[in-house]
């Protein structure tokens, strides 16, 4: 199979970050993506449906050439969230979930959830509304060793959380682990996970093998080879409990070859084509699609896109950096070249 073409898919996990910054990157997401899930991790943090939606007016403004990009924005949830944005979340269909931080967990986070006790009640209510809740799946014991918070975060939060209430749409953004994958696996239907390509393509021999490459930090960290094994084999299987979440993050290159290096991995300037090359590596092209295009649409009760992409066996270069608000950014797999190339959508 030289020549692919697919429902165009739908990132469910993207930063954008905003202004010039997010002018530099959403044009990425917009050739490969109908529809992306945005992160409220701004400073100040997206709080409320009116803030979330100037962000989209924002977004929207920098894509004249691409009307069919929809944004589908996210509220940040702190301890003082109330029931009436809840409310306000369900009952408006450009602002589809509560993103749950675990305060200092990552880029952005200092205002996240302090504990899980403080909203417990309001994602009692989040149940009743069928408002999904997006985990970002790590604890901040700094007595727990980095590689392990995501798995000692499902043992002490996600497990009880799915106990207790078992209605609750949950979906555990960018899994890391074998762990992550075995509870998605056994969970109710209503919880699900998205994985991202770099978490796909690289273990933690990436980062720190050979000398410290601060461009493949990331929040999850990357972990050992068992782990993304885990991760390709539930990717290309086709169950419909784990779908494309790039969890793209541009940082410029200051920000990430300087101590405290910034977490994240932009990956969007060939996201779509990344995976394909995982799927293809595993003969699993004719899953691409339903990880792509249908899982996470159906997950989240939207219709399929009408639109298609088509993507070609052939190699191409993905440059060393790009241009990003008057600095320079490094992509994913930088100076690397890629097995599929998007042609054309439709």
């Amino acid at each position: 199979m030289d020549t692919i073409t697919l429902i165009k898919p739908d990132d469910f996990h993207l930063h954008l970050r905003d202004g010039a910054e997010m002018a530099s990157v959403v044009h990425d997401s917009a050739r490969r993506f109908a529809r992306a899930v945005i992160m409220p991790n701004l400073v100040p943090p997206i709080v409320s449906v009116e803030q979330a939606l100037d962000y989209r007016r924002r977004i929207l403004a920098h894509l004249p050439q691409d009307p069919g990009f929809n944004p589908l924005m996210t509220l940040y949830l702190t301890d003082d969230t109330g029931r009436d944005e809840v409310d306000r979340v369900a009952e408006n269909e450009q602002v589809c979930a509560f993103k749950y931080y675990p305060a200092g967990a990552t880029t952005n986070s200092a205002s996240g959830v302090t504990a899980i006790g403080k909203v417990m009640p309001l994602l009692e209510y989040m149940a009743q509304r069928d408002v999904p809740l997006l985990v970002h799946g790590e604890v901040t014991d700094a007595g727990v060793d980095v590689f392990d918070r995501e798995k000692v975060f499902i043992e002490q939060v996600l497990s009880p959380l799915v106990e207790d209430i078992g209605s609750l749409r949950i979906v555990f953004e960018h899994a890391t682990t074998r762990d992550a994958v075995q509870f998605v696996t056994g969970a109710p239907a209503k919880v699900a996970a998205t994985i991202t390509p770099h978490h796909l393509m690289l273990n933690r021999n990436a980062m720190l093998s050979g000398g410290i490459n601060p461009h493949h930090y990331c929040l999850p960290i990357l972990k050992r080879e068992i782990h993304r094994q885990a991760l390709v084999d539930a990717a290309t299987s086709g169950n419909p409990k784990f779908f494309l979440g790039t969890d793209s993050a541009p940082h410029p290159v200051r920000s990430k070859e300087k101590p405290p290096c910034c977490a994240g991995i932009y990956n969007a300037y060939a996201a779509i084509e990344l995976y394909a090359s995982v799927f293809d590596s595993m003969d699993s092209l004719d899953t691409l699609e339903n990880f792509a295009s249908r899982n996470g649409a159906r997950f989240y009760g939207l219709p399929l896109n009408t639109q298609t992409i088509t993507m070609r066996r052939e190699r191409w270069r993905i440059p060393d950096t790009i241009s990003f608000a008057g600095n320079m950014l490094v992509p994913f797999r930088a100076g690397e070249s890629c097995q599929w190339k998007l042609l054309y959508e439709r």
